[in-house]
């Protein structure tokens, strides 16, 4: 079988070779324009007039379009309806498009988009949590409260309580290509979209409807990105339907891009938060209840912040059986761009909140971290809640009602504290720290769980289309979209697998609406789960009519085709693909059909906060130790070791490469990526040059990376599990030992905030001293 091995990913020749295409690289007919939007500088306020006579005079420009060329204006909104295109009289954040520039080059577009003069009545802009609620502006009519066990009873009488609060910043995707697309006019009003993004169905959907056509009528196709992480769910709409109109009007192609800066300025961030925590615990450490606050900062518009927001209250337990637990979550409206998907969805900020509380726990009582993070643990798959050791444990049930059956974070905690050597390196880490007053070591072994599937239930389905040719080559169609993590390569190795094949035989063309309706965006780590089934259904029909075939020629059962090794083996007859791709051709035996998957057993019930959400559980485990300057704040990770858990991994070489590159990306995220907004809502970390992402130098000098050896208990493809968002996780493990390493001088709990940069670690430790 192809699967299980780990194959280069599909398209790792083009990509170091500079060859890969990529939205912005496809050749555009003679005469392609060019867009610009012109943007607000202020976030908050009422535009009375807008002149662009200088715009329209600038050289280069073709068309300006404004709001009042528009009889009903585009909307760009995933979810609420409320992301018009253009600024409608309203300006909500700094950044916010007033109108858009047509012209005959990108830099003309640019250079004529800043000539525009506003005249606004400035209102002052919601930007903090207190602004907001001071406001009462929110989302979702209020505060959504979900609860589980008697929470104030198991509050009263805890023999001991904690209180906290964390910030939780939020983060820029920067992936490395930015926002793009390109529009093709056709005959009879037809639209075709390039789209560099993760959801081509949602761009086919909102162009048509800007249009005013069917969405027959609207082609959506993307062959690759250079990255996505959630930034390009929803946020590239916009370029999109401004490309299809600039297009419908002129009757020529028309192309647009952010450059970086723009796309720092307009786009939307993963959610910063503030999580509140009050619990109730014994003098071991086990958990008796908890009450979770979260104010989560959502931006001008909804966007997807309702299920974002839902998210993170369902991953408010990561690893841990809590007997009662209450969560209040706002989703608070502020004057700064809609924040938007990010790899993890809520679920990194969830489960940092429930690690800070175990870590304040484990300080509070005197106890290793790791002991008392065991002790909460859910009950090991196939065995009871111990009673003794997990209180009043309610055997295995979360807050929102899922039973975890799968559970295995108590072995694959053993194992890596194990083969981390955890237990000595703590022992040194403390020798080290009692004899060196400047320099302070740290360490944190942090567990994830994290739920799969998407908490939208419809969205949980996927199609596919396959061609098998005469000559034995293989052509398939998916829903889901390539961002560099390997979905295609996944997907062709299934192919090749069903049909015992050569995986070069296998090509996959670009994702195109044309050929796959209905697509789900490729977001909630579900790509392979849900495209993975969908093709081995399509391939399965197609290779069954081809051994049925084969069997009928040889008088014997289908039981008795074999394909295996590039060949097909029946009666003591023995082909090769081509050959019987061939035969079966000549035969009029069908070699095309389409396959389609729905996941099972799932249900969500967002109001009650009930239900099976998920299919089922990824988990891991990872190690971090870094050092401090306790003079500076600088840091260093030294060494981290990861235990991840794919299932049967499908390519063990592309899931170890999410492993690493989430990891890196969620260390960033709660060490160094800190977004900053001035007092008049105005972004100032908008470029590389203000905002710092982790390099190679930034990433410790020891990096394990282990996949666990089990299989998916649910019937997932080849018993696989999801790797896109699941590690991003393992960042929470370094900004835990950056708390430890500053809890070693004694004194009170750090109570560090995040991102840890070097400035707040300063500050942590002087407020310690």
């Amino acid at each position: 079988m192809s699967v299980a091995k780990p194959l280069p990913h599909e398209s790792a020749r083009l990509h170091v070779t500079g060859t890969a295409r990529y939205t912005d690289d496809f050749p555009a007919p003679a005469g392609c324009l060019h867009l610009a939007f012109g943007l607000s500088e202020v976030a908050s306020g009422t535009l009375n007039a807008l002149d662009v006579s200088a715009v329209r005079a600038a050289p280069g420009v073709v068309a300006v379009l404004t709001a009042d060329d528009f009889a009903a204006m585009p909307d760009c909104s995933p979810s609420n309806h409320d992301e018009p295109l253009l600024c409608t009289g309203r300006i909500h954040y700094a950044g916010q498009p007033l109108y858009l520039v047509i012209a005959e080059s990108h830099l003309a577009a640019r250079r004529a988009a800043r000539l525009h003069r506003a005249d606004v009545t400035e209102a002052t802009p919601i930007l903090t949590i207190e602004e907001a609620l001071a406001a009462e502006a929110w989302f979702d009519g209020g505060p959504r409260v979900w609860s589980d066990g008697d929470v104030a009873t198991a509050l009263a009488e805890a023999p001991h309580i904690l209180q906290g609060q964390l910030e939780v910043g939020g983060q820029e995707h920067f992936y490395l290509e930015g926002q793009a697309a390109l529009a093709l006019p056709g005959e009879g009003g037809d639209m075709h979209v390039l789209t560099s993004t993760q959801h081509p169905t949602e761009i086919q959907h909102k162009v048509a409807d800007a249009l005013g056509v069917p969405m027959h009528a609207v082609r959506s196709e993307v062959r690759r990105m250079g990255g996505g992480f959630g930034g390009k769910e929803s946020q590239g709409n916009a370029l999109a339907i401004a490309c299809a109109v600039a297009a419908a009007r002129t009757g020529r192609a028309a192309r647009m891009r952010y450059d970086r800066d723009d796309d720092f300025v307009v786009t939307g961030k993963r959610h910063d938060m503030r999580i509140g925590y009050e619990v109730g615990h014994d003098a071991k450490g086990r958990l008796l209840g908890i009450r979770f606050r979260h104010w989560v900062r959502c931006g001008w518009s909804q966007d997807l912040s309702l299920p974002v927001a839902d998210r993170a209250m369902l991953h408010a337990d990561n690893a841990y059986d809590i007997p009662a637990m209450e969560i209040t979550s706002w989703r608070l409206r502020t004057n700064t761009q809609s924040a938007t998907a990010f790899r993890g969805f809520g679920g990194p900020q969830g489960m940092v909140g429930i690690e800070r509380v175990l870590d304040h726990v484990a300080h509070a009582v005197g106890r290793d971290p790791l002991e008392v993070r065991r002790l909460n643990f859910y009950a090991e798959a196939g065995r009871p809640a111990d009673k003794h050791i997990f209180g009043t444990s309610k055997s295995g049930v979360t807050h929102y009602g899922q039973e975890v059956s799968d559970f295995c974070l108590g072995a694959m905690t053993d194992q890596l504290a194990a083969t981390c050597d955890y237990a000595a390196r703590r022992q040194r880490v403390a020798e080290w720290n009692r004899a060196n007053p400047v320099l302070k070591r740290g360490i944190a072994l942090t567990p994830v769980k994290f739920g799969i599937s998407f908490t939208l239930t419809h969205l949980n389905q996927a199609g596919a289309l396959v061609h098998v040719y005469a000559d034995g080559s293989v052509n398939l169609n998916h829903g889901g979209t390539e961002m560099g993590q390997g979905l295609h390569s996944k997907v062709a190795q299934v192919a090749a697998s069903r049909f015992g094949c050569d995986p070069a035989r296998i090509r996959i063309t670009a994702t195109d609406t044309g050929k796959v309706p209905n697509t789900s965006a490729t977001a909630a780590s579900s790509g392979a789960d849900l495209n993975g089934m969908a093709v081995r259904a399509a391939c399965d029909k197609i290779r069954d009519r081809m051994a049925d075939f084969l069997a009928a020629e040889h008088q014997t059962e289908r039981s008795q085709v074999i394909f295996a090794d590039d060949s097909v083996r029946v009666a003591g007859a023995e082909y090769s693909f081509a050959e019987v791709a061939a035969k079966a051709y000549m035969a009029r035996v069908s070699l095309s059909s389409t396959g389609f998957y729905a996941t099972p057993e799932i249900s969500w019930d967002r109001q009650a906060g009930r239900g099976r959400p998920f299919y089922y559980f990824a988990y891991g485990a990872s190690c971090s130790e870094v050092v401090i300057n306790t003079l500076t704040g600088e840091n260093r990770i030294l060494r981290t070791d990861i235990l991840h858990d794919a299932g049967a991994s499908l390519n063990p070489a592309l899931d170890i490469g999410q492993v690493e590159g989430g990891f890196a990306q969620g260390a960033g995220w709660l060490t160094m990526e800190e977004l900053v907004w001035d007092g008049a809502g105005r972004l100032r970390t908008h470029a590389p040059a203000t905002y710092k992402i982790p390099c190679a130098s930034d990433m410790p000098e020891v990096l394990n990376v282990l996949l666990w050896q089990g299989e998916n208990r649910e019937e997932t493809i080849y018993r696989s599990k999801a790797v896109g968002e699941p590690p991003f996780m393992h960042g929470i493990s370094v900004f835990l030992a950056l708390s430890d390493a500053l809890s070693q001088d004694g004194g009170g709990y750090p109570a560090l905030d995040a991102p840890a940069t070097a400035e707040r670690l300063l500050m942590a430790h002087r407020r310690l001293a």
